[in-house]
């Protein structure tokens, strides 16, 4: 289940990309299969495991080149263990709500992009956000173990982004059909995944992930701008122009 429009990403083969905060590597994997090489980066150490041992089963499987990955990290998204300009695309996707000093981070994330290079960041959606907020405390859980910190109205995370000197490239919605998932489990109790409701529509979902029909294609695509769960933000660097030298420089 991919969040961010590659096409939108600009993501070429070859091109150096880093997933921020790669959670499961759903984002990263897609990047190695268009030819991308890849780090992944994660603050959990068992995130990273996973990451690890799917690559080496896609490797085997042929699914994907073993020069794809660059590099699985465990790094803090306020301390980017990368030089300036180091990548070409970045993806960012649901972790800025993760982290109080999100600043920092996305003034972290614009530094080891390369000028001229590209960005995308998912955040939730505000609507869907605090419906999930207000039916359960426990969704949001206390910031030592990792719950959300935050819910962004979009001219926020746009101010946000562009402050760091980023240029804006338009924005949308995604994943509709996972907000009611969410407000089910929030109404429930978010770690209740045995409740009848939650199972069922989570077969739903798995079955929409696998066949892809039409019907909810096309559902998903109307409801998102309405009810999406994500929001994904599109930006880029902006190119280092020199000056030229003035004659009048040159002479002296």
């Amino acid at each position: 289940m991919l969040t961010v429009r590659f096409d939108r990403l600009g993501l070429q083969p070859g091109d150096r990309l880093l997933d921020m905060g790669c959670g499961a590597g759903r984002h990263a994997f897609e990047s190695m299969r268009r030819g991308a090489r890849v780090t992944a980066l994660d603050y959990s150490f068992p995130e990273l495991v996973d990451v690890k041992n799917t690559y080496y089963a896609m490797v085997e499987a042929g699914e994907i080149d073993a020069e794809a990955e660059s590099g699985s990290i465990r790094g803090d998204a306020l301390r980017l263990p990368f030089a300036d300009d180091t990548f070409d695309k970045i993806i960012a996707s649901e972790v800025l709500e993760h982290i109080p000093d999100d600043v920092g981070a996305i003034t972290e994330l614009t530094r080891v992009l390369k000028p001229g290079g590209t960005m995308a960041v998912t955040v939730p959606a505000w609507l869907p956000e605090k419906l999930c907020w207000k039916l359960s405390d426990e969704y949001h859980a206390p910031i030592a173990v990792g719950g959300h910190v935050r819910i962004y109205k979009e001219k926020e995370m746009r101010q946000k982004l562009g402050d760091a000197g980023l240029d804006l490239h338009g924005s949308h919605q995604a994943h509709s059909l996972h907000s009611p998932y969410w407000w089910l489990k929030c109404a429930v109790g978010p770690t209740n995944d045995d409740h009848r409701l939650v199972a069922a529509y989570r077969k739903f979902l798995e079955w929409d992930i696998i066949k892809a029909p039409k019907s909810t294609r096309i559902a998903d695509r109307l409801l998102n701008p309405f009810i999406g769960k994500s929001v994904v933000h599109y930006t880029s660097k902006p190119r280092i122009t020199v000056e030229p030298i003035r004659e009048t420089a040159r002479a002296a």
